[in-house]
C-alpha cells in the first residue's frame, strides 16, 4: 500500500518557482504564491522564484540558470502550458530536459479532469529532468497549481514515501555522467 513511511527521515528539496506570465506580478502572483506556500508548509526550501514573458528564449535562460545552480534540486513553473500562441513553456523546457517523465502530464490531466472536466485537455503539462534537475511545468491557474501539488508533487517529493520517490532518485540522476 503506497504512503509515508515515517521511519525513514525527510529530506528538503530546494525548490525554484517560476511563473510564465505576460502581466502577473510579484504582487498578484496567486499560483506562485500558492506553489510557495505549499512547498515551504511541506518542509522543502524556496531556493529562488522568478516571473518571466511568455518567450521561450527568456524561459530557457531562467532555467539554464537553475539547472547549473548547485543550489536548486527542482524547478516548479506555472503558466504558459496551454495551447494559444503565446504559451510556450512546454517548448522552452524540450529545450533543456535530458529526459521527460511522460507520466507525471498523464497524471496531472486525470487529476485535473475531476476539477474541470475534459477541458484538462488543454493542459501541456510536463515534466523531466536536466542536468540532475528535476523540472515541473504546471498551468497558471491556482486550481491547477493546487491539484499537481496536492495529487503528486506532495509525495514525490516526499523522501518517505514508498514505494518509490524522486527525491531517493536524486543523487543518481547525473549518473550517466563520465566520473560521476
Amino acid at each position: 500500500m503506497p504512503g509515508l513511511d515515517e521511519s525513514l527521515p525527510f529530506l528538503p528539496v530546494r525548490i525554484a518557482i517560476l511563473t510564465v506570465s505576460d502581466s502577473r506580478t510579484r504582487t498578484d502572483d496567486r499560483s506562485g504564491d500558492t506553489l510557495v506556500a505549499r512547498l515551504e508548509a511541506a518542509g522543502h526550501t524556496l531556493a529562488d522564484r522568478a516571473i518571466v514573458r511568455d518567450e521561450a528564449a527568456v524561459i530557457v535562460e531562467r532555467l539554464r540558470a537553475w539547472i547549473a545552480d548547485p543550489g536548486v534540486d527542482a524547478v516548479i513553473s506555472t503558466g504558459g502550458t496551454g495551447v494559444t500562441g503565446r504559451d510556450v513553456t512546454p517548448e522552452a523546457m524540450a529545450q533543456v530536459l535530458e529526459k521527460e517523465i511522460p507520466g507525471f502530464g498523464e497524471l496531472f490531466r486525470m487529476l485535473s479532469y475531476q476539477t474541470i472536466g475534459t477541458s484538462t485537455v488543454q493542459s501541456r503539462a510536463i515534466a523531466g529532468v536536466a542536468d540532475g534537475t528535476y523540472l515541473f511545468a504546471l498551468p497558471g491557474s491556482t486550481g491547477a497549481c493546487k491539484d499537481a501539488w496536492d495529487g503528486i508533487l506532495a509525495t514525490q517529493l516526499d523522501s518517505r514515501y514508498r514505494p518509490c520517490n524522486f527525491v531517493e532518485l536524486m543523487p543518481r540522476l547525473r549518473e550517466h555522467r563520465t566520473g560521476e
